[in-house]
């Protein structure tokens, strides 16, 4: 049995042009009770709410608002509220006077919650789709140092790499409601913005942030120099109202800043977040592919999206870890009995020299001949090292179960060095929502039989569809990593130089391969091949010169090969440790950079001091760098930051070859040591080489000494 009920009228006939064309929530709060009831206004603009409470009749407070406002929404909103003391509910038994609708309240209930929908699509940098990609819009606050992201929306990618995501929108939050729900973190981006400005004035006295929440103590030393010995520590929304005030004494006192008044930073602009009716919105794409939750895109408070629309469209370009679907961007696309070599860890086969279209020497470098003499590029006539990828076009290879890799040793063509050619795995989706679910199927590399002799051989990505048993590839399962890869080989198992190779396609018929054929590039009768230029690289000790001291910061490598070999200061030769009294005189530094191989790219030589100092030693005026034997190319010009290898082709070292040598360089002592310190020259070396794809070879030698540390001797 209930023991008191409420008869609540509401009376909306006041609102201007009023039309019974919303609903509306009445919530009731009696003590631990909560009731709420949707009533439906008539024409005249009256409507009552009824109810009925198990508990003695107590205070209780009404709040209404717009029909699709959950309980919660309406305790946090600034809505209409009306508290009914309980004398009155005993003088009038339950029967309340009629409670007034403003028409303010009205019209604004009308868009107090708003469905926003956001629709984009997730592509790569070629402009290839991203499928199965998790895609959440964040609305993102931010107050001086601190940020706050609430997730509003999520969606997944489909085939296309496009999405969809709605989500309900409220404004005008009550400060205390917004304050209790929101996560807040220290901001690298914000902060960096901010400490450009401040430093401006360094007697700001400025404090650093003590914990992840906004806190108004960064100020404190500021006032206390002005006799303001008190400001709340936190912000609380008791003391929110107060931060107006505050940015008001506080502009007076800091520079002004275009860069963080468009970035809308406090207290360069006012601040009321609970009051945004439109969301400011970043996104963050995550992708299980590479790895469960790959991060493959991600903004920062720069790149936010302020007040958006209740529609918008976006496009959002993935890094490099998102897995993309290939699409056919460079025909020959058709399918066909036929294969293209298109891409070789990941650079086009036309840019890498002796293959179609692309120069014929020197043969297998990536961009042969690219490097102007004279120039300071070192990005030309590179050769591959360890881990290489070879790709082919987008075509599916029709009657082509399996396939073999060929290689020319110079007498013909036969299987490639044992260990070369490495298995691996291509990955595909199911296109199931909204999980996407992946599975890397392996392809190995296997010995198989066309009845007289064994090849060593692969399934092709067709044979493998055709024998999965799963569904409609290309719709309900699509690849999305390594679907037109080859084969990736391990180029160590090679002896250095150029080689040639060819692609055999075999069909199978009861377990033996049948129709064995080089199969032609594609729309031509011309048989597919490809060279590529190796360069392996050895790491000994046991080959390396002793004096390097290889092991630790200096690789055990003559590919390249650093090392200092003498230090002098005025004359005075300085080995490592040791130290002189001042920088006096000119110092000489006798060093090695090279590589055996002629692949040398480039060196640096830099003397590195105090807290983050350092002073590069090759472009301070006046320096020089000479050759210790004839016939070498130190492949730097005066004034030059570092050697390199299109200098070296300007002083007569020929294409693709630059071995680099002994050197000496002379400056002033005094303008390499610039103060009394301990100094660590380091010299850097690297190659031109392209390893495991997107590696480099390279090699560091330091020294360590003192300049002017040490009283001056007797």
């Amino acid at each position: 049995m209930p023991k008191f009920s409420l008869s609540i009228p509401f009376d909306a006939s006041q609102v201007d042009d009023f039309k019974p064309d919303q609903k509306v929530k009445v919530l009731v709060k009696s003590g631990k009770e909560r009731k709420s009831e949707i009533i439906s206004l008539r024409r005249k603009g009256d409507a009552v709410a009824s109810f009925a409470f198990s508990d003695d009749a107590g205070s209780v407070r009404i709040l209404a608002g717009p029909a699709d406002a959950s309980d919660q929404e309406l305790e946090g909103l600034d809505t209409l509220v009306t508290d009914i003391p309980r004398k009155l509910i005993e003088e009038t038994k339950g029967k309340l006077p009629a409670i007034i609708i403003p028409s303010y309240f009205w019209w604004w209930w009308k868009s107090w919650c708003r469905t926003f929908t956001i629709r984009g699509r997730v592509q790569c940098a070629d402009g290839s789709p991203v499928p199965g990609a998790k895609v959440c819009a964040l609305d993102v606050d931010w107050w001086f140092y601190w940020k706050s992201t609430q997730q509003i929306g999520c969606a997944y990618t489909d085939a296309t790499g496009s999405f969809e995501l709605k989500f309900r929108w409220c404004c005008g939050w009550w400060p205390w409601w917004w304050w209790k729900h929101r996560i807040w973190d220290l901001d690298s981006v914000l902060s960096a913005k901010i400490s450009e400005v401040m430093a401006r004035i360094p007697d700001f006295g400025l404090k650093p942030p003590r914990d992840t929440s906004p806190s108004l103590d960064v100020f404190e030393d500021s006032f206390k120099l002005e006799g303001k010995f008190w400001i709340p520590d936190k912000i609380t929304p008791e003391n929110a109202p107060m931060l107006e005030n505050l940015r008001k004494e506080l502009l007076a006192r800091l520079p002004a800043d275009d860069m963080l008044e468009k970035l809308r930073i406090w207290p360069w602009t006012p601040w009321h977040p609970w009051r945004d009716c439109t969301p400011d919105v970043i996104f963050r794409v995550t992708q299980d592919c590479a790895a469960p939750g790959t991060v493959i895109y991600e903004e920062n408070v720069t790149q936010t999206r302020w007040d958006v629309p209740t529609s918008l469209n976006v496009t959002l370009i993935a890094n490099d870890k998102a897995c993309c679907r290939k699409i056919c961007n460079d025909p020959p696309c058709e399918d066909g009995e036929c294969m293209v070599i298109t891409r070789v860890c990941g650079v086009p086969i036309n840019e890498i020299g002796g293959n179609m279209g692309a120069p014929a020497s020197p043969a297998g470098y990536y961009r042969p001949g690219a490097v102007a003499p004279g120039s300071t590029s070192a990005d030309g006539d590179r050769p591959f090292s360890e881990t290489v990828t070879v790709e082919k076009n987008s075509g599916a290879m029709v009657n082509v179960d399996f396939y073999e890799i060929q290689w020319h040793d110079g007498t013909g063509w036969t299987d490639p060095p044992p260990g070369s050619l490495l298995n691996f795995s291509r990955t595909y989706m199911h296109m199931l929502a909204p999980l996407f679910p992946t599975a890397n199927p392996t392809f190995d590399f296997v010995l198989m039989s066309d009845g007289a002799t064994d090849h060593t051989v692969v399934k092709s990505k067709e044979y493998f569809e055709a024998n999965s048993g799963l569904g409609i590839w290309g719709f309900d399962y699509i690849w999305i990593a390594n679907e037109f890869l080859v084969v990736p080989m391990d180029s160590s198992k090679f002896p250095d130089g150029a080689h040639r190779f060819q692609v055999v396609g075999w069909e199978e018929a009861g377990g033996v391969l049948t129709n064995g054929r080089v199969l032609p590039i594609c729309a031509t009768k011309i048989d597919n091949s490809l060279v590529l230029r190796f360069d392996k690289r050895v790491v000994s000790a046991a080959v390396h010169p002793a004096a390097h001291n290889c092991g630790s910061v200096h690789v055990c490598t003559l590919e390249p090969d650093t090392h200092i070999s003498a230090v002098r200061i005025g004359g005075q030769t300085v080995l490592a440790c040791g130290t002189v009294d001042a920088a006096a005189g000119d110092l000489e530094i006798d060093f090695q950079v090279s590589d055996p191989d002629g692949h040398l790219g480039s060196y640096t030589l830099q003397a590195h001091y105090g807290l983050n100092g350092v002073q590069n030693l090759l472009s301070i005026p006046g320096a020089s760098v000479v050759p210790l034997a004839a016939g070498v190319q130190t492949g730097w010009n005066m004034g030059d930051t570092a050697g390199s290898y299109g200098r070296a082709l300007a002083q007569g070292a020929v294409i693709p070859t630059w071995n680099g040598g002994q050197f000496r360089l002379t400056v002033r002592a005094s303008d390499a040591f610039p103060i009394p310190c301990c100094y660590q020259l380091r010299l850097r070396g690297w190659k031109r080489n392209i390893v495991s794809c997107g590696l480099d070879y390279h090699n560091t030698t330091e020294l360590s000494l003192g300049v002017g540390v040490c009283p001056p001797r007797d």
